[in-house]
């Protein structure tokens, strides 16, 4: 990926040629581990779905800014990683702007959100407050350019169209179809999103009985992976995220998943008998023939309450964005399960994270 702004903007900080840094990102991930993974690249460039930009004006002119790598800001005319569809849509929308005083007024931020589907989502945020005459141009603007806009002020928000996308991802030969909402989290490569639900779809292909999936957002994975189990119980602590998560079940047509709105603890809770809750109430726990359960946690991994409910699981499938925080917790898992298959997903090109997969086994 050639790149002007390689070495000043701090959104890329690992700069060798993709390749390169691949395999460096790969070493590390193997001496941690001490197995070989399968490795799935990225595209090198076009593949981030998220992304946000400051803006600044400088007269008549409108600038995207980032941060710098000696902690300013730099103005930017475009970002090469980002998905196709922002990529396009950054100069038609920063000629808009820069010409609307009435838009471009004390608009310090735009969040983007697109995918494969190629909907985009601007999130324009501003230090006023919106009134009649900003939504009747952001209307304009949202039909001049094919997109959807939300404005934001504090304690104001305005929607033009939707405040969520439709994503379409391609998994096995199957379209599955998501509602990515604004702020809410959603995988930010959706390329690499696709091979890591594939990898997962192709590990528990056999396992039989029924999952129970801890942080499951919006149903990421949870939609595609019922086709390998009899029944799913899947559960995320965000109310947002499981009204999408519902969402998405019903656009898909499956028939075979329960989203519910419990944390990791109560689940254990839950499943142990200790404690009654009431969103529970039209679920019969005992029905389940849980065998494996699926966990895709924070960076900070799973807690020692969480890692001993996820042992009394014959399989565990664990993805995780932080390979120091997957090894802690499959060095405690040992004590009962095995590795039987590791895969490492470059989510994040031109910085040193990796996204790590790991499914165990009970000895």
């Amino acid at each position: 990926m050639n790149c002007a702004y390689f070495g000043t903007c701090g959104s890329c900080t690992l700069y060798p040629e993709y390749e390169e840094q691949l395999a460096y990102k790969i070493k590390k991930f193997r001496e941690l581990f001490g197995m070989e993974p399968d490795v799935f690249p990225s595209p090198q460039s076009r593949f981030r779905a998220r992304a946000e930009f400051g803006i600044r004006t400088d007269g008549d002119a409108l600038h995207y800014t980032m941060y710098a790598t000696d902690g300013g800001r730099i103005a930017i005319d475009r970002c090469e990683i980002v998905v196709e569809p922002i990529y396009e849509l950054m100069p038609r929308l920063k000629k808009v702007l820069a010409a609307s005083e009435v838009l471009a007024h004390k608009l310090f931020r735009i969040d983007f959100l697109s995918g494969l589907s190629g909907e985009v989502l601007a999130t324009l945020v501003y230090h006023k407050r919106l009134d009649s005459t900003w939504e009747e141009a952001a209307r304009e603007m949202a039909k001049k350019l094919g997109i959807h806009i939300i404005g934001r002020s504090r304690g104001q928000k305005v929607v033009i169209g939707h405040e969520y996308i439709t994503e379409e991802l391609p998994i096995a030969g199957k379209t599955y179809r998501y509602r990515h909402y604004e702020g809410s989290f959603t995988q930010p490569n959706p390329f690499v999103n696709v091979k890591m639900i594939e990898w997962a779809l192709k590990q528990s292909r056999n396992f039989g009985g029924d999952l129970l999936e801890l942080y499951c957002g919006a149903g990421n994975f949870t939609l595609p992976l019922a086709q390998n189990f009899g029944k799913v119980l899947a559960t995320e602590v965000s109310k947002a995220s499981i009204k999408a998560a519902k969402e998405n079940r019903a656009m898909n047509g499956i028939q075979n998943v329960e989203f519910v709105r419990l944390s990791a603890e109560e689940v254990s809770q839950a499943l142990r008998g200790e404690r009654a809750f009431r969103r529970l109430t039209d679920i019969d726990l005992k029905s389940y023939d849980f065998r494996t359960v699926f966990v895709d946690p924070p960076r900070c991994g799973l807690d020692s309450a969480t890692r001993r409910v996820v042992q009394d699981f014959e399989n565990i499938i664990y993805i995780s964005c932080n390979p120091e925080t997957l090894k802690r917790d499959v060095d405690e898992l040992a004590a009962t399960h095995e590795i039987v298959a590791v895969a490492a997903f470059d989510q994040f090109p031109y910085t040193h994270h990796l996204e790590g997969g790991v499914v165990l086994t009970r000895r």
